[in-house]
């Protein structure tokens, strides 16, 4: 993001000043100031903005899914961090048509992605204010650092849209990182005979009588940026109810086997990880998308490539509505807590329905050598390179079954649900969930997530196996294990 350069004339005078003005060097400026260029992550510190907290995104947007062309107004509800004399929003590409903050006129300026706004009057710390950004163009993908294609998935009939880490900026202004959560409404206008698909609760449909379309889903949960879709085109949309929550399938034609038993996997996972945490559940599966060769857990709407056939992918998606949505990292490095979590729910899912038993395949891992790829870098802190590689998912997951073996069941799942509960709705650090484990099993494991998350060798064997392990077991963890490297190098599940 954007820095806020100075010359060293202009540094000196500052100084200078201060000095006249008998204020201690190094002192805090006074006064409003710019929010910051970058809200702070230790491995992206440009992503995102500084200075406000997002609580709402109305995004109302008419979207012509024959020639890529976006007309938008989105109006952002926030709280000033800071006494604010300006501050940025992350936006790719898009013109950007007029803004006004609280109604009155503001001035903009543009760097990158950065969309620099400064209010016709300064922002006051802690007061609310609303941002209105009219904006127009032709939204595009873009390339991510080491995450490959990001955004805007143009389709034959339309639009697919996954975000992660920060393609949501390349369709509406937001501050794009998951530490600023905010609720979202959605209202998105498309070609009679298309449709439109968001997060959260389905709030209607309106023919217009200009031959377009407008659906409309409130998202009342709080959400990152990097988790909204606003897909449209050719799609069959099943909307259906369990439990007094919607369940929402967009696909290409009837959905798939795997996507209608997303109510079960709900289920179950909901009795290891406590009460499902949002209004609606449902997916999306994508068709031949060019370039989409991934899967992402799209708050209460996963996205599939394809016809979403992969019924461990549904696995693996939906349990992230628990850990990576609910409960969000603060920092991409952290990004274990996400991926780690989703992986075991695979193995746990495996065990319950005839596949290998979870410690069966935890095994067959743990034997492999020191130069297999899961054992380095550091699952907690496996730098830029290593965000999305086998030590974050495989060792991460082992980890937790690492876990569950020196606590036993009732405390392991005890820690899974506390977490899961305390962090509902916010945001949560490897640090606190390694605090939280301490606290629930009560005992010192300091020593334990020491040799699990931060070191590059293998680690001590946990104590104990949690049932025996028969040849059958063994045989089947061989084959779940094999099949899941295939999986992993040829279909990416975020």
């Amino acid at each position: 993001m954007r820095r806020h350069a100075r010359s060293t004339l202009i540094a000196a005078l500052g100084v200078a000043l201060v000095a006249a003005a008998g204020t201690p060097a190094g002192a805090r400026p006074r006064g409003p100031q710019p929010g910051a260029a970058g809200i702070g992550d230790s491995y992206y510190p440009g992503y995102g903005n500084g200075g406000y907290d997002v609580g709402h995104y109305d995004l109302v947007t008419r979207y012509d899914t024959a020639t890529n062309e976006l007309t938008a107004t989105a109006t952002l509800t926030a709280r000033a961090t800071q006494d604010l004399s300006a501050f940025n929003l992350d936006l790719f590409g898009l013109t950007v048509d007029a803004v006004t903050v609280d109604g009155a006129p503001a001035r903009t300026a543009r760097a990158g992605s950065e969309l620099t706004v400064t209010p016709a009057a300064a922002l006051a710390g802690g007061a609310t204010f609303r941002t209105v950004v009219r904006y127009h163009g032709r939204p595009q993908l873009y390339d991510m650092p080491h995450t490959g294609k990001s955004g805007w998935f143009r389709t034959s009939d339309g639009v697919v849209v996954t975000g992660q880490p920060e393609g949501a900026a390349s369709w509406f202004p937001c501050n794009d990182h998951p530490r600023d959560k905010a609720t979202f409404t959605f209202a998105i206008t498309v070609p009679k005979g298309r449709t439109a698909i968001a997060n959260g609760v389905p709030r209607g449909t309106e023919a217009g009588a200009d031959g377009w379309t407008t659906f409309r889903y409130a998202e009342d949960s709080p959400m990152a940026p990097y988790l909204t879709t606003a897909t449209a085109g050719d799609f069959k949309l099943t909307v259906s109810d369990h439990g007094g929550r919607p369940v929402v399938f967009a696909s290409k034609g009837a959905p798939s086997a795997p996507l209608r038993r997303t109510p079960e996997v709900v289920d179950y996972l909901a009795g290891l990880f406590g009460p499902y945490p949002f209004s609606s559940m449902g997916g999306i599966a994508g068709g031949d998308v060019p370039g989409l060769s991934f899967a992402l857990e799209i708050q209460t709407r996963p996205v599939y490539s394809g016809s979403a056939s992969d019924l461990s992918t549904v696995v693996h998606e939906n349990a992230h509505q628990w850990f990576g949505d609910s409960v969000a990292l603060h920092d991409w490095k952290d990004i274990w807590l996400n991926e780690g979590f989703a992986t075991y729910a695979e193995w746990l899912w495996a065990d319950a329905h005839g596949g290998p038993k979870a410690d069966a395949t935890f095994q067959q891992l743990y034997k492999q050598p020191q130069n297999a790829g899961h054992w380095a870098p550091a699952t907690a802190d496996p730098k830029v390179a290593g965000l999305f590689g086998s030590s974050v998912y495989t060792k991460g997951a082992m980890t937790l079954h690492a876990l569950r073996r020196t606590v036993g069941d009732e405390k392991f799942f005890a820690v899974v649900r506390a977490w899961a509960a305390r962090k509902k709705n916010a945001n949560g650090t490897t640090a606190e969930f390694v605090a939280l484990a301490g606290e629930v099993a009560g005992k010192d494991l300091s020593a334990f997530f020491q040799n699990w998350l931060y070191a590059t060798t293998k680690p001590p064997a946990p104590p104990r196996a949690l049932r025996p392990v028969s040849t059958l077991d063994a045989r089947a963890a061989r084959a779940y294990v094999a099949a899941f490297a295939v999986r992993e190098a040829t279909h990416r599940r975020f």
